[in-house]
């Protein structure tokens, strides 16, 4: 079979296929090299599963990570795709033995070994039919998560120039999708570029006060699995222990953890429906799990790529879901040291990513529009799915405010943090304030009631747009946007905190009233997935069991008909679906 309409119906269960999938996949039967810039859950695989049906040979596909190619193959398999990865966790031998033998639909590698001699003379033996790289940001200096071995994959593709070559990613603005076309010899004409918007995901971004009770509180009004993004390793570990003692299943990831424990911790999180995963940004490019109902980032992400990326493996299965980050002044202090450390033609680079991070969480607009301007899209002004255009933010001008914090700063020499500044601003007479003599300073007492209250807020706005910057210490110095409002008028605004609502019990989430089938049809999926070894979301996703519980089919016939239900699918848990249904007659 070869038509890929009836591979989407047979073997995927689909009807029809999803926004570009069917203009990538065209190209890509058609031998032509293709990037295609597509979201999260737009179903990137599908485009080189599909044409390793359609096509004669086996697809190679360079992936990133061991945990993401497997990952991958399990899903691959229960369609009843045939396909494996050549890695040190792998059995080479049998892996081998099979792509020798014509087994493979597909083969996944790292572009570690793809750039290697012994695995390039390997599949000189073997017919090829396309070779997909995903993950395709990975290849661009300019990208937010450079790689020097996706660089050298050129070689490689030159050596097949006659295959179709397929890049995909979610995430890559326009000097990065240049970048790519350069970098693996796809002309302009290849670029397909899909929408970014995940409109099922929810933003919210806010001040982080108290950490780790947030955290908590979010959580606990928020049922399934869940990543809390954390800066450093040990936050991950600190976080998933107060989850943990929550009565939530909760475990951490990072680099720092042995390789097995790692192993161990990502298994449970996906087999899992309910697990919190405490972890840095290492983990999440290496799972394609698409039930996660929450992100949370504990502390601001690198970018706004990485934010868009990150939050990006929440409801990748289109149902509701929300991203959450909390955010505090001392993360764009920090982040600037750190730019500090990078080569010195990155660093104005890395700054303009930093500055446009800043004005995204400080912004009273709409979430998604500032994210699909970023990436070159002309949105509408308002989405009706983020905080800002669910609950409007009252603004407050302090430009005088921010104006007396700078004059301060600088009258005490630019070497004290806010604390000591405020003291000096409200007129308290503390030991610091004599022994520096700051008591007869012109700033001093200058400031209102109403004025110190705002103190913190302001300052926190004017590190974030770096007219304020702090060392290591915590001491306030003048950064490039002090100017402009000292001497050029330009105007300060900041949002005032929303008023607290009252917390909802767990659980109780806008997905509509409880259904007794699609609940039993998830536990009889549970059942499945643990006599099946694979996670549940492997066996069928929520979309696919509410369709189920919603048309109530009769017969394998009729339950064939629901999207998601291909034939293996159909073969293997068809019968146990059918079960449930007519129990709930």
């Amino acid at each position: 079979m070869t038509d890929p309409h009836q591979l989407l119906k047979q073997v995927f269960g689909f009807d029809h296929f999803r926004g570009v999938q069917e203009q990538v996949v065209g190209r890509v039967l058609d031998g032509r090299h293709t990037l295609a810039i597509m979201p999260t859950g737009a179903g990137k695989s599908l485009c080189y599963q599909l044409p390793s049906l359609a096509l004669e040979g086996t697809a190679l596909v360079i992936s990133p990570l061991i945990a993401l190619m497997h990952d991958q193959i399990r899903s691959a398999e229960a369609l009843g795709i045939k396909a494996a990865a050549l890695t040190s966790a792998d059995d080479r031998e049998a892996v081998v033995r099979r792509l020798l033998g014509g087994e493979l639909d597909l083969l996944y590698v790292a572009p570690e070994r793809a750039n290697g001699e012994g695995f390039r003379r390997l599949i000189d033996r073997v017919p090829l039919s396309m070779i997909a790289i995903d993950e395709a940001h990975c290849v661009s200096e300019w990208g937010h998560d450079f790689r020097p071995d996706y660089r050298l994959l050129r070689g490689l593709l030159d050596d097949h120039a006659e295959l179709p070559r397929l890049a995909l990613t979610a995430t890559a603005d326009p000097r990065t999708r240049a970048d790519i076309l350069v970098q693996l010899g796809i002309p302009e004409d290849g670029l397909i570029v899909s929408g970014f918007d995940r409109p099922n995901i929810r933003y919210h971004i806010r001040d982080r006060d108290s950490g780790g009770r947030q955290i908590l509180a979010l959580l606990a009004e928020r049922p399934g699995p869940a990543i809390v993004y954390a800066p450093s390793r040990r936050e991950t570990e600190s976080l998933a222990a107060q989850i943990a003692a929550s009565g939530r299943p909760a475990l951490p990831y990072h680099a720092g953890l042995d390789a097995s424990v790692r192993a161990a911790n990502q298994a449970a999180f996906v087999a899992s429906e309910e697990m919190v995963m405490a972890a840095t940004i290492a983990f999440g490019m290496g799972i394609d799990k698409p039930d996660v109902r929450t992100v949370i980032h504990a502390g601001t992400p690198k970018s706004i790529e990485a934010y868009y990326q990150e939050t990006g493996r929440a409801g990748r299965d289109g149902e509701p879901a929300e991203a959450h980050l909390l955010w505090a002044a001392k993360d764009f202090a920090l982040a600037r040291q750190r730019i500090e450390e990078v080569p010195a033609e990155r660093q104005g680079e890395e700054r303009n990513r930093l500055a446009s991070l800043a004005a995204f969480v400080e912004s009273t607009a709409c979430r998604r529009a500032i994210l699909l301007r970023h990436f070159g899209e002309d949105p509408p002004e308002q989405c009706g799915n983020c905080d800002n255009c669910l609950n409007p933010p009252a603004t407050v001008e302090v430009t005088e405010v921010a104006r007396k914090l700078l004059s301060a700063a600088f009258r005490t020499e630019m070497r004290f943090g806010v604390g000591h500044l405020v003291d000096v601003l409200a007129g308290k007479e503390t030991d610091k304030v004599f022994s520096n003599n700051h008591h007869q300073l012109s700033v001093f007492g200058i400031c209102t009631a109403d004025e110190l209250a705002m103190v913190q807020p302001v300052a926190r706005a004017l590190i974030a747009r770096d007219a304020l910057r702090a060392d290591a210490y915590g001491g306030l110095s003048f950064g490039p946007g002090a100017r402009g409002i000292l001497k050029g008028g330009e105007e300060v605004r900041i949002a005032l905190p929303p008023p607290k609502k009252p917390r909802r019990r767990r659980g109780e989430v806008a997905d509509g009233p409880a259904d007794p089938l699609f609940d039993a049809l998830r536990e009889e999926r549970r059942r499945l997935a643990k006599e099946s070894a694979v996670p549940p979301y492997v066996v069928f996703h929520d979309s696919t069991l509410r369709e189920i519980a919603a048309a109530r089919p009769g017969s394998l016939a009729e339950l064939g008909r629901v999207q998601g239900v291909g034939a293996a699918k159909l073969e293997r848990y068809g019968e146990a679906m059918l079960g449930v249904v007519r129990s709930h007659g």
